[in-house]
């Protein structure tokens, strides 16, 4: 009798809701059954739910599995989480749930080189050994350079739609060095003239993504021109990301449209209603309607608090930390309190010195300071809310009116001109102390509306953040340092454009 031939591993890569995960597997598993128990076990996920697979038959895709046999050895499969019979809406309006279409940021350090096509990279081979011997650059053909570029500006797509002139050079400079005989024998760095060209395919690959409807970039189209003379400038109100988002502008799911969507929007609507909410369903509702807001939110710029109440689901936390997930593939609470708390000794150094000195930001870090001694307990909580008071004044930025005190719910008088203000309830009378440290809440008020409430600082500060991005606002001009260092120092997005001001900071946060 034959021996059975050899069980072959297999890689496969799970995307949920709000993340993908890879896993190995030493041999296919018996069943569909028992690659679910697979993945709730080692994965650490306690819903039930299907599986869906990106079938290679059918150009990727999405597909139910039902026999283990039709998935591949190196595989993608998504979850589809079940959910109650009872619930508003259907498994037909469900189905076909994507992920979103961007699931990396633009790569810290040097650019990843793509690889090229099979006979590309021979002769690219060939053409590094050549250089290495005799230092003679490779000789480019016409169609050489185009299938360079082409898919250096596929690989850049891949990560944002309108790179800067510094993440191409840095593009021009990864390739070089990869494959020096690319370099350019004229130039001082050798890559000068590959950045141009870089620079001239990223905008003929946007116009090709643009005309097989890719919504990011046609809503920059339709400007002024010979053939639309009375259009606005072709420069003008460029709708892009502004502060390093990945999923700025995605195109609808597969077989949805605007008013499927819209049902969707509605049943979202009626399930945050409830007093048990359904948070599994919201999560999954919120995952597929996400390019129906991102197009209401970014093209339509609607008021906040009409945005909210079409989309109410995201005054809840848990949700707008998974929409912030969506928009930059970064998880908010945990890196901003990882790296908050990481910071926290050298800033108090920091604020200490410069309070040890003379002038009115002294003495404001002074009496935040002061307060902060006086305080019986120490936790992390309190330090926190120390050093995010603190920050702005060191940061030379007047607070006074975006961190407002009141003894009560702040009432429409005091709302009224309010763009956006963090507003600390008091049981007390002492309005006029800088920091509070036992408040009754904290309300996020944006365009005059206090929008919710928090028990501390921190959260209502972190909660007013994640909303900036969600609603894709602007930074306060007050408050414009403190939430750029969150930002790109924090958080790491976008770091390598620093004010001079926020530069010496981050220089001293290491020193």
């Amino acid at each position: 009798m034959a021996a059975a031939p050899p069980q072959q591993p297999m890689l496969i890569r799970v995307v949920e809701t709000d993340r993908a995960r890879k896993l190995k597997l030493s041999s296919r598993p018996a069943s569909v059954d028992a690659l679910i128990k697979i993945i709730k076990e080692q994965l650490e996920i306690d819903l039930d739910f299907s599986l869906l697979y990106e079938d290679p038959d059918f150009d990727g895709k999405l597909t139910s599995l039902a026999d283990i046999e039709e998935l591949p050895e190196k595989a993608v499969v998504h979850i589809s989480l079940s959910e109650d019979s009872s619930s508003t809406a259907s498994t037909d309006l469900l189905s076909d749930v994507s992920s979103p279409e961007r699931l990396s940021r633009w790569p810290q350090g040097p650019f990843p080189v793509p690889t090229f096509a099979f006979d590309v990279e021979l002769k690219l081979q060939h053409g590094n050994a050549e250089y290495e011997r005799s230092n003679r650059h490779l000789k480019l053909t016409r169609d050489l350079k185009h299938d360079i570029l082409e898919k250096l500006a596929s690989t850049m797509y891949s990560f944002k739609a309108y790179p800067s002139d510094k993440e191409i050079a840095k593009a021009a400079e990864a390739l070089v060095a990869k494959h020096p005989c690319l370099k350019e024998a004229g130039s001082e760095t050798g890559w000068n003239g590959w950045k141009n060209s870089i620079k001239f395919k990223m905008g003929n690959y946007r116009t090709k993504m643009r005309r097989a409807g890719c919504q990011e970039v046609t809503v920059n189209a339709g400007k002024r021109s010979r053939s639309n003379p009375d259009n606005e400038p072709s420069h003008s109100n460029i709708k892009r990301p502004k502060r390093a988002e990945v999923n700025f502008l995605p195109n609808f799911p597969q077989g949805k449209d605007p008013s499927s969507l819209d049902q969707l929007r509605q049943a979202i609507v009626e399930e945050v209603k409830k007093a048990e909410k359904n948070l599994p369903l919201i999560r999954k509702l919120m995952e597929t309607t996400f390019p129906l807001r991102r197009q209401t939110i970014v093209m339509s710029c609607p008021p906040v608090k009409e945005l909210l109440d079409l989309w109410p689901a995201l005054k809840m936390e848990s949700e707008l930390y998974a929409e912030f997930q969506r928009i930059t593939n970064q998880n908010l609470p945990n890196t901003f309190y990882a790296e908050l708390d990481r910071h926290l000794p050298r800033l108090m150094t920091l604020f200490r010195q410069k309070a040890s000195k003379t002038g009115k930001t002294a003495d404001a870090l002074a009496e935040i300071l002061r307060i902060h001694d006086e305080q019986e307990i120490h936790d992390i909580h309190t330090k926190r809310t120390t050093v995010l008071h603190a920050l702005p004044v060191y940061l030379r930025e007047d607070v006074s009116g975006f961190f407002r005190t009141c003894t009560d719910e702040p009432d429409e008088l005091e709302l009224d001109g309010v763009e956006m203000a963090l507003f600390t309830v008091i049981s007390d009378h002492d309005t006029t102390s800088p920091v509070h440290y036992q408040p009754v809440k904290i309300s996020v008020v944006i365009e005059s509306d206090a929008v919710v409430s928090l028990p501390r600082f921190g959260e209502a500060f972190l909660v007013m953040f994640g909303l900036i991005y969600a609603l894709h606002l602007s930074y306060p001009k007050a408050l414009t340092n403190t939430l750029e260092f969150t930002q790109k120092i924090l958080l790491g997005l976008e770091s390598g454009k620093l004010s001079p001001r926020l530069q010496t900071l981050k220089n001293d946060l290491v020193m």
